[in-house]
């Protein structure tokens, strides 16, 4: 196996650890469990799976012995036990309906060397749930996703133990009874996004061209502002028919661009050079991550009340958030109200990778000692 390869190059990883490890600041052997449809980071667009690679580089650089389960061509200073050989879309496989299914050899790896391990951090939602209530290694898992689904209620409700972390208060509201041990705010690189000090002319749309994302919205506002909006943005097959019909009839250069899907290195000289984000959305945003790379940037967040808005963006300091057309289009004549240095002044103080990884310790530390009580 894999795993039992890399462990006999580093000794270490067998070293035994006690719970009282994690609150004298001494390092855990942590197991980071990802997806495999995407390698960690992505090539572009991928939200989850760049949380877990900055949470992951940021664990090792704080001196933690982190093992990082997912696709074999991620990059992480972490050791990696590949999960696949390649990430499941790059490898043709994400549509195929076998995802769920190939990830289940690595699901066994992880679990069938859970004694290795301090605490295991999963990123892949209930999947791990009945190897975790089997296993005497903690789990703690980072739901990353929307939870208004009702055919899937059954299974959180089946596991009603599982150690829940939330990425914003509201994604918590279509379960609020489910064991959720705390909230734990995304966090990005202090540096690697650069500051603009300066407005740009342009409005930007980041992420995704979907219907929940309401860049047909975004199109409406800008254009009842008279400013020009750029979208840089992917489309996933299962939207295509959205945008030929509603977004592609609608693109008007330079009034209206679509410059396609953006790299990570990309973002400081889109964002930074906006006048704000539109970030229209329709639909309760567990987090949202495109809102603190424009903080990072500079660039305020215009915004409608739905899912984490209201806790990331600080009406009136960060941005606005509005509900109609008109509104929205009011709050972008208002933007030259907001301080960009107060937009990079929010992301130092509230959402950098360290802010996240000491989040994330301290609960490990929570859920380490919960579990030995128990025992």
């Amino acid at each position: 196996m894999a795993f039992d390869q890399e462990s006999q190059k580093n000794p270490r990883a067998q070293r035994p650890q006690t719970p009282a490890d994690s609150r004298r600041g001494r390092s855990l052997r942590i197991a980071q469990l990802a997806s495999l449809y995407e390698r960690i980071p992505p090539n572009f667009y991928g939200g989850t799976e760049r949380v877990v690679s900055y949470l992951t580089e940021e664990l090792v650089r704080r001196g933690h012995e982190v093992t990082l389960f997912a696709s074999g061509d991620s990059i992480t200073s972490a050791r990696l036990v590949s999960g696949f050989p390649r990430s499941l879309r790059l490898a043709g496989l994400s549509s195929s309906g076998v995802g769920p299914g190939l990830h289940m050899p690595m699901l066994a790896d992880v679990y069938g060397s859970a004694d290795r391990f301090d605490i295991i951090h999963s990123h892949i939602d209930y999947w791990c749930f009945p190897f975790a209530r089997l296993c005497p290694t903690p789990t703690i898992i980072t739901m990353h996703g929307r939870l208004d689904v009702e055919p899937l209620k059954p299974i959180y409700e089946r596991f009603p133990e599982m150690p829940l972390v939330s990425i914003s208060d509201s994604q918590r509201r279509p379960m609020p009874s489910a064991n959720w041990v705390g909230t734990a705010y995304h966090g990005l690189p202090l540096d690697f996004l650069k500051f603009n000090p300066g407005p740009g002319k342009y409005l930007a749309f980041l992420g995704r061209i979907c219907p929940e994302k309401r860049v047909d919205l975004a199109i409406e506002v800008a254009l009842k502002a008279g400013i020009p909006l750029k979208i840089a943005a992917k489309v996933d097959p299962v939207d295509v028919e959205y945008f030929e019909t509603l977004i592609k009839p609608r693109l008007s250069p330079p009034d209206v661009e679509h410059i396609g899907e953006i790299s990570e290195h990309e973002k400081s000289e889109f964002l930074g050079n906006s006048l704000a984000q539109l970030f229209a959305i329709d639909w309760p945003e567990p987090f949202g991550l495109a809102m603190i790379e424009s903080f990072a940037c500079g660039a305020p967040v215009i915004s409608r009340p739905c899912g984490s808005v209201p806790e990331i963006v600080t009406e009136g300091k960060t941005g606005f958030i509005a509900s109609t057309v008109d509104e929205l289009v009011a709050a972008v004549k208002r933007i030259g109200e907001i301080s960009r240095a107060d937009c990079r002044a929010e992301f130092e103080a509230r959402f950098t990778v360290a802010h996240m990884a000491q989040r994330y310790e301290a609960l490990y530390a929570q859920i380490i000692e919960a579990r030995a009580k128990a025992l």
